[in-house]
């Protein structure tokens, strides 16, 4: 027999290179005898050695069966996700399994959640695991709380306490949860969760519901559930004062037991991006470092430097001021810690990468009527740019004294009044600002009820008129007594005076004498006020129901939707209004004229006056529930209430999708508004194909309405005291530019946005991970582990979805890479390190910034989540393509596209080494100490 060996074969880790190695590997022939019979000797002696050697020979199968098998898409996304998020997918997976054992899994309230709720409670219990804290920032209309019971549901069985923190006019929304009654459709829960509102963190006793207030155990909760927590996202400076913000934080989150904190808030970020940080301090307990171990030093910091950069990006040009551009902008610190405390889906998002099949089809938004009445059917009234002319020409000195005040009495009210900002320095909080603040709100007020109804304007000018009235009163009564009383220099404390001493005061928290003013100065403008105020109230007040033009619009709208519903049988509409005076003329307008002509029964909410038609019960959730039955678990049989006129006091956290059009009587300056009263409707589980809006515009072309706007704001330099002390709480900047503020409007005469929309498309849940990870980590240990061990480079196909063109995306491939060593600089802050996630397109052009991996991360979630089989057809295409993977050209061409992205110094040699037998060459360069590379560790063909 001739004697014959190969030594260095290659067929160890290295050589198969499964594992990085400086050694290059040369197969070496071996025929002399001796030396094959030494080699022989030992292979014999290892392979006999039970502890040298091992039965590999399934394993080595099961090795072979991987390499040559076609790969289900699932499997390549979840071996992309567990690589990825290795540790929390371990931690959270086990405790994924360990909560099943709870008999969470088997609640009524888990049970009625959709894939994508399910997927973002699981989230929101690890993030209060891990960090303490969690925003469910779910855009409006998707369940938010449902979400948070199924969390609180958790925590329930674990006997932890839980207090819910809501505003008043959502309490309900809250206790029916809790209660043995008919409407609730968790019943079988048997929640146990306290309930108070946001304004009984002021109250030190009395009773809310049925807790005693004087005997609450604040610092007792485990978990604190906080419904529109973006209520508490300013932390204010009030003197002498201690806020619902400090007392929440102090009683509740830094004494007792350690608490957890669960926010719920479809805005977490307002007007700042810093509305963010008092929101996740509560869940630090005010510790600004607190998320040091997330990769976030500074809290403060971090949203500070991100604010700056908004800032910058909102000033730089309109061509430029993209969504994309924007997270870019924004820095990996500001989106690694949204990633850490936040979960947020948007429709779109939904709609994209978990599809419709459990959740239905969201409704179809129409377009919106647009409606410009006039005023005066008569047209004998003034136009209203005219009418907003007069009402700019008023000094309003009656909520100004202090800028009346004597020069020589004005450093003893400076140093009873002005107060330093908390942010330091030398700026000083005037009460002299103060009064100008309430002047120019005064103004914008009076814009707005001229837009919502003639009759509110009515209404609010008569209430100045005769506030004018009085103080002219007061001061030629002063005067009429020779001028004479007591000055504020002669007083210690303002809270000496006596009765006597009172009557001589101007204002209640601000107390200015009549001796200190200049009071010739002050009665000018008084009677100046007056006068005007006189005219525009004789010419508005003429203006009755009958000559109502907008009135007489809105019946005509009520009239089509009862006689031609978009929805068959669905005569429901809703309409808002900001102001409850608007509200209280519509409904003793509307409701007996409904009653009579239409048949159909009407309500008011206003929050302090409910009433309906109906004659039953009055209070808020009980009208709701006959506005909206199905959705309010009422009896859809019983005689229903078809039209709500309402203030915005049930514009956030209510289900009223039996109704399909909201309208809206005045157009809110505020364009989140919209979005929040549209979303009453338009949300899931509606039984409605289709919903819409109705908007009410002044009787003007856009244009001059935006510089009517413009006119009342510019004059604004609003000092925020009750947050940061920053300049301008209304952004001046955001404010004037008049192609952004058009921008909006048109938007909402041409379609009902979303939040993303106004956003310019960008929304949350394009920044955050949250979904990835628990996708992966709800999997089984048992296909985790297995799929962990899968080797380097394995790959799978797929069908490229044709609705992603849309979004300018193509067929091409989805790489993930581990950087070997420092051989790339990645920033701490890199979500996805020491990986590099990439997607590159056919025509080699990458679709993302290397350091922005979220889109690919969307793409492979949406190409292969719940694809559990090969795609045949797909395989086929890549086969004849890569004549059966002999050619792999132009996947190399994508990745060395990736590489050189990710480190600017691949070659094309270097690249193919990654699809050749043994180890990777890949960024090795001449003189290089050791390997400076990546290795491919799955990548995805996504097919046309």
């Amino acid at each position: 027999m001739f004697p014959y060996a190969v030594s260095g074969s290659g067929l160890d880790a290295e050589g198969l290179g499964l594992v990085p190695s400086d050694d290059l590997i040369f197969p070496e022939e071996i025929s002399d005898v001796a030396d094959v019979k030494r080699l022989a000797a030992n292979f014999e002696k290892i392979w006999r050695n039970e502890h040298a050697s091992e039965e590999a020979h399934e394993r080595f199968l099961t090795g072979i069966n991987l390499l040559y098998r076609d790969n289900p898409p699932e499997s390549v996304y979840l071996r992309i996700l567990i690589t990825l998020f290795s540790d929390f997918v371990s931690e959270a997976g086990d405790e994924t399994e360990e909560r099943g054992k709870t008999g969470f899994f088997n609640t009524a309230v888990w049970q009625k959640l959709y894939k994508f709720q399910r997927d973002g409670v699981l989230g929101a219990i690890e993030k209060l695991e891990l960090h303490n804290g969690c925003i469910i920032a779910d855009s409006v209309g998707l369940g938010k709380t449902f979400e948070a019971l199924a969390v609180i549901k958790y925590y329930e069985l674990r006997n932890n306490r839980v207090l819910v923190l809501a505003p008043k006019r959502l309490r309900e929304n809250w206790t029916i949860f809790r209660a043995n009654d008919a409407r609730n459709p968790l019943l079988t829960d048997r929640f146990a969760f306290d309930v108070l509102n946001h304004t009984d963190l002021s109250r030190a006793d009395g009773r809310s519901g049925d807790i005693d207030l004087a005997h609450v155990n604040w610092g007792n909760y485990d978990l604190v559930v906080i419904d529109e927590s973006h209520n508490f996202r300013n932390n204010p400076q009030l003197k002498g004062h201690i806020t619902r913000y400090q007392r929440l934080m102090n009683e509740v989150f830094k004494a007792g037991v350690r608490t957890k904190v669960l926010m719920l808030s479809a805005t977490p970020v307002n007007t700042r991006l810093a509305d963010l940080k008092n929101q996740v301090l509560f869940a630090t307990e005010g510790v600004d470092n607190a998320l040091m171990s997330g990769g976030i030093s500074s809290i403060e910091q971090t949203l500070r430097k991100a604010q700056m950069r908004f800032t910058t990006w909102q000033k730089s040009d309109a061509a430029s001021r993209s969504a994309k551009s924007l997270v870019g902008v924004l820095g990996m610190d500001y989106i690694r810690l949204l990633d850490l405390v936040t979960i947020a889906r948007s429709r779109k998002h939904i709609e994209k990468y978990y599809g419709t099949a459990d959740v239905g089809k969201f409704p179809e938004r129409l377009a919106p009527v647009n409606l410009s009445p006039p005023i005066d059917v008569d047209g004998r009234l003034m136009r209203p740019e005219q009418l907003n002319d007069a009402l700019l020409m008023l000094n309003l000195a009656a909520y100004r004294p202090t800028s009346y005040v004597l020069p020589s009495k004005a450093k003893k009210y400076a140093e009873l009044y002005d107060q330093q900002l908390r942010t330091g320095g030398a700026r000083i909080w005037r009460q002299s600002d103060r009064d100008a603040n309430v002047v120019h709100l005064l103004r914008i007020g009076l814009l707005k009820r001229l837009e919502s109804s003639v009759a509110s304007l009515t209404r609010t000018v008569t209430k100045i008129l005769s506030k004018v009235d009085a103080v002219i009163t007061k001061v030629e009564e002063y005067n009429a007594t020779g001028g004479t009383g007591v000055s504020i220099e002669s007083l210690d404390d303002v809270a000496d005076l006596d009765d006597q001493e009172l009557e001589d005061v101007i204002g209640s928290t601000l107390k200015v004498l009549l001796a200190d003013i200049d009071r010739a100065a002050w009665l000018q403008d008084l009677r100046d006020d007056r006068d005007r105020l006189r005219m525009v109230l004789t010419d508005i007040d003429a203006v009755d129901p009958s000559r109502d033009a907008k009135l007489l619009a809105l019946k005509d709208v009520l009239r089509q939707k009862a006689e031609k519903p978009t929805n068959e049988g669905n005569q429901k509409a809703l309409v808002f209004t900001a102001y409850s005076d608007t509200a209280d003329y519509l409904y003793t307008e509307i409701s007996i004229w409904a009653r009579a002509e239409l048949g159909l029964h009407a309500a008011l909410i206003t929050g302090t006056s409910n009433k309906s038609t109906l004659g039953k019960r009055n209070d808020m959730h009980s009208l709701l529930t006959a506005f909206s039955p199905r959705s309010k678990g009422g009896d859809p049989a019983a005689e229903q209430i078809d039209i709500v006129i309402a203030t915005d006091t049930i514009s956030e956290g209510q289900n009223l999708q039996d109704c399909d059009m909201v309208v809206n009587y005045d157009i809110h300056w505020n364009p989140v508004r919209i979005v929040q009263r549209f979303g009453r409707v338009d949300r899931l589980g509606t039984t409605n194909t289709s919903v819409h809006l109705v908007n009410f515009w002044p009787d003007i072309d856009l244009d001059t309405y935006i510089n009517l706007e413009k006119r009342v704001s510019s004059r604004m330099t609003l000092l925020d005291v009750s947050a940061t002390g920053e300049e301008n709480i209304l952004d001046a900047d955001a404010m004037n530019d008049l192609d952004y503020r058009r921008k909006q409007l048109e938007q909402m005469q041409n379609f009902a946005p979303t939040m993303e929309d106004l956003a310019g498309g960008l929304s949350i849940t394009d920044l955050t991970l949250g979904d990835f990870r628990m996708d992966a980590a709800s999997r089984p240990w048992r296909q985790r582990k297995d799929l962990a061990s899968w080797p380097l480079a394995l790959f799978g196909v797929t069908r490229f979805d044709q609705t992603l063109a849309a979004d300018g995306l193509t067929p091409g491939a989805v790489f993930l890479l581990r950087v070997r060593g420092d051989a790339i600089a990645i920033p701490g802050s890199y979500p996805l390190a020491p990986h590099l996630l990439a997607y590159v397109g056919d025509d080699g052009v990458l679709a993302h910034p290397i350091d922005e991996p979220k889109l690919a991360l969307d793409v492979l979630r949406r190409h292969c989540l719940d694809r559990t089989e090969p795609d045949e057809a797909a395989l086929s295409a890549f086969n004849r393509a890569t004549m059966d993977g002999a050619r792999m050209t132009h996947y190399q061409g994508l990745l060395d596209v990736a590489v050189r992205a990710a480190s600017r110094q691949a070659t094309e040699t270097a690249v193919g080494s990654l699809f050749s037998p043994g180890p990777s060459i890949l960024g090795i360069s001449d003189g290089a100490a050791g390997l400076d590379a990546v290795d491919v560790v799955a990548w995805l063909a996504v097919v046309p």
